[in-house]
């Protein structure tokens, strides 16, 4: 049976960066696509991209922190599609701030996204996936599911639940004999526009943006996400074609897998001093 091909495939988070490349990259294999996210103008883009494929298409506005929302949502595309095969959880946010400023809304909303809209995505699909015969579950994780940063507790918080998570979940399959693949997907630096995103946020709330916050955000544009959103959904998608447990995506993810593993302890000083150096040198001469 092909992967791909006439397969029913939902993608969350589906109107830019990875999750729109994942739509094109399905719409490419002959996918149908039940594709959503909280950004209409991106989705309808993404939508009109994969109809020029030649990809049926379902678009949705979807808040993946509403879990009776993705439930219902998850009813309908089944409904609409008389099956469904694969869910994509890739939906997320992103912002920077340290443990001590942060809110608890903060911590709420980040993880309202990251890793409840991932459970919300999974346990609402995961029915039809059974359903299917077929199925497959990839809930997108991070570099930073496996290796911290500071400024970032939140989101790592978030994407290290999510590894446990999907680990957790391919457990039960294996052991309940279910036909449903799962894979959790560790992204390095993608080029997405999630840290500018961040500090757009940050200022619509009405925070105080400090020339420490804008440098990070260039730090994050200019040296470390580098990697195009469509070679990280082709790593992805051949990923799924072989049924991975665990997917890698970028040059970056695969060094630092090695050395957390390698120095679980030590990465967290060398972390200190790689960020000084980045931030410094996109600031330049002072």
């Amino acid at each position: 049976m092909s992967t791909f091909h006439g397969k029913v495939a939902a993608v969350t988070g589906a109107g830019s960066g990875i999750g729109r490349a994942l739509a094109l990259g399905l719409a490419r294999r002959g996918a149908r696509l039940a594709l959503s996210d909280v950004d209409e103008v991106g989705l309808a883009e993404t939508a009109r991209v994969a109809r020029t494929l030649a990809a049926e298409v379902d678009a949705a506005r979807l808040d993946v922190s509403d879990g009776e929302a993705v439930k219902a949502y998850a009813t309908a595309v089944a409904a609409r599609f008389g099956a469904v095969h694969q869910i994509y959880n890739n939906a997320g946010i992103a912002f920077s701030r340290s443990v001590i400023d942060s809110t608890s809304e903060d911590y709420e909303r980040v993880l309202a996204v990251n890793l409840w809209g991932v459970i919300h995505g999974t346990r609402a699909f995961l029915p039809h996936l059974v359903a299917s015969g077929d199925g497959h579950v990839v809930n997108i994780s991070s570099l930073n599911g496996f290796m911290a940063q500071g400024q970032m507790s939140h989101y790592c918080a978030a994407k290290f639940a999510v590894r446990g998570f999907t680990e957790s979940l391919r457990i039960e399959m294996l052991a309940a004999g279910l036909p449903v693949c799962v894979t959790v997907v560790h992204p390095g630096g993608v080029k997405t526009n999630i840290a500018s995103a961040a500090l757009a946020r940050a200022r619509a709330a009405g925070r105080a943006v400090t020339g420490e916050d804008e440098a990070r955000e260039r730090m994050y544009n200019e040296k470390l996400l580098t990697l195009s959103p469509d070679r990280a959904a082709e790593t992805i998608l051949a990923g799924v074609a072989r049924d991975q447990a665990r997917v890698l995506v970028g040059n970056d993810a695969r060094v630092v897998d090695v050395l957390v593993r390698a120095f679980p302890v030590a990465y967290q000083r060398a972390a200190v001093a790689l960020g000084r150096r980045l931030t410094a040198a996109v600031r330049g001469p002072r």
